[in-house]
This record gives C-alpha cells, sequence and structure tokens, in this order.
C-alpha cells in the first residue's frame, strides 16, 4: 500500500506514511487562472491506496474528488480514504424547510469512488449512515490527553453538555476529573456558566472541544473559570479553524492547540498515529 496526500493534508499524510512504513506520495496540483484544479499522479501506485485529504476550504473538496477520480483510471482496485476534517458536517438534518442535509451530500459524493471511508471526530457519528461503504470513526482523545498532560492539566472541561462524552474520555486517559459548564439563569438579565458538578477553584483547567471556529465559546468558557478561581487555562480541539476574531479570543487562555487535521501553525498535536493504528488494525483484519 502506499500513502496519496492531497495539498491539505501532506504533513499528515507523511507522518502517517512515516508510522505505517509505506511509500508516500504527494500529487501534482495546480490552478488554472480561472480557478479550477488540475491533478496528477505520476508515480507507480499498487492495488491498493491510502488517500488522505481535509476537505476543508471548499477548493480541498473537489481536489479530492479529482484525486479519487486519478487513482481509478490508474487502476486501483481499493482506495481507503481519510478525511481528517470532514466539511459540512454540522448540517446533519434539516433545521429549516428548503435546505440540503449538506453533510449526506458530501458522504455521497465522497463514498462514490472509496471501497473505505474514515472520519475523524466527526460532529455528529449520523454522517456515516449516508455512507454505501465500510466506515471508521476514530478520536484524537491520546493525542489531546497527552498534550494536556503535558501541560500539568487537572481536571478537564467541556463547553457545554453537548460534548461531555468528549471531555470525559480525555479526562479517563489522563485519570483527572472532568466535567462541563451548565448555564444558569439567575434573572432576567443575570447569567451564570460554571462546572456542572466541580470546582475549578485553584486547578489547571483544559477546555477539550471538538471544533475551535471563532473562540468566542471557549473565551467565555475561559473568562467563567477565571472568576471562579481557576488558576491556569489550556484549550484543545481536534479540528481548529480559527477563523473571524479567533486569535483574539483565545488570548484569554494560557495557552491552545489543535491537531493537525487541518493544517496550520496551531497545529501542535498530530493525529497520525491513531490512523496509522488504524489502517493496521484494517489490514490485519483483511
Amino acid at each position: 500500500m502506499k500513502v496519496v496526500a492531497g495539498s491539505a493534508s501532506l504533513g499528515l499524510g507523511e507522518k502517517v506514511a512515516r508510522e505505517l512504513g509505506f511509500d508516500f506520495v504527494r500529487p501534482h496540483v495546480e490552478r488554472f487562472p480561472d480557478g479550477e484544479l488540475y491533478v496528477r499522479i505520476d508515480d507507480d501506485l499498487d492495488d491498493e491506496v491510502l488517500l488522505i485529504q481535509t476537505t476543508h476550504p471548499n477548493k480541498k473538496i473537489i481536489e479530492l474528488f479529482l484525486l479519487q477520480d486519478a487513482l481509478r483510471e490508474m487502476g486501483v482496485k481499493r482506495i481507503i480514504t481519510v478525511v481528517p476534517y470532514f466539511g459540512y458536517s454540522r448540517q446533519d438534518k434539516i433545521f429549516r424547510p428548503g435546505e440540503a442535509i449538506s453533510a449526506r451530500v458530501m458522504a455521497r459524493h465522497i463514498g462514490m469512488n472509496s471501497d473505505y471511508f474514515i472520519g475523524m471526530d466527526l460532529h455528529s457519528e449520523n454522517v456515516l449512515q449516508w455512507f454505501d461503504i465500510p466506515t471508521m470513526h476514530l478520536h484524537a482523545t491520546k493525542p489531546i490527553a497527552e498534550w494536556l498532560k503535558s501541560k500539568g492539566v487537572d481536571m478537564v472541561i467541556s463547553p457545554d453538555k453537548g460534548g461531555y462524552k468528549r471531555a470525559r474520555y480525555v479526562a479517563n486517559e489522563m485519570d483527572v476529573e472532568f466535567d462541563y459548564l451548565e448555564k444558569t439563569r439567575l434573572s432576567g438579565t443575570e447569567v451564570i456558566i460554571k462546572p456542572k458538578n466541580l470546582d475549578a477553584d485553584g486547578k489547571t483547567v483544559g477546555i477539550v472541544d471538538d471544533i475551535i471556529s471563532t473562540g468566542g465559546t471557549i473565551a467565555r468558557a475561559a473568562e467563567q473559570l477565571r472568576e471562579q478561581g481557576a488558576k491556569r487555562i489550556y484549550a484543545v480541539c481536534t479540528h481548529g479553524l480559527f477563523i473571524g476574531r479567533a486569535m483574539e479570543n483565545m488570548k484569554r487562555v494560557n495557552d491552545f492547540a489543535a491537531t493537525d487535521t487541518i493544517e496550520s501553525v496551531h497545529s501542535k498535536i498530530t493525529v497520525a498515529s491513531v490512523i496509522a493504528k488504524a489502517i493496521g488494525k484494517l489490514s490485519s483484519m483483511q
């Protein structure tokens, strides 16, 4: 097997190939003056290929589809498509009449030229139901826990109840306490946000989320935790978009990190070992 990575995941692809001891293939990708993409794979390939490409921003989605088609044209019989960050996953149901279910659209198109799909910390596991091929859902729990350990974190917090399981998994990996922030309305104008069950006073707290976009949620959580006496505050996510006022908002914490599912200067954590381990298990099952 060889590892092919699109331009959104070159660094991660190289790390995964190194972990597995596989050859790494970097496709030729260029953009025409009208904005259209051109891809070409010059290397000889095996019957089975591991293709890694994050589908963010939009142009990386088209690149993934073109790479899949190129692999089929080259005679690759089995394509394992790894999408470290699955763009459009947050629209996984109809909220208002007339909407598209964008996560379903993405799943169907990715599955057209894949034989196996692997996602990482999907916003909702509902995405997997729309694939007509075998799927695997991976989590960045272990590498995130290792980063938080290096910061001396002794309490893990989810910014909301929806992320409680994620906080629990990370905390269990670290053997520390965990909780989520709960909003309590005291009056028509006064609201407090604090951990549901635990006391943050004197703690070094790690806020764990799946996605950091503008950082507004992290900033509000950090403010409340500081008011309650948290000693130091760190924020970490699997998928770091960091758009808008994100950098201003992230100043509210002592340090922050994202994984390399979306590659940027903030990708201080790699998920390469998680993907490599999954591929190793998949290969042993064949």
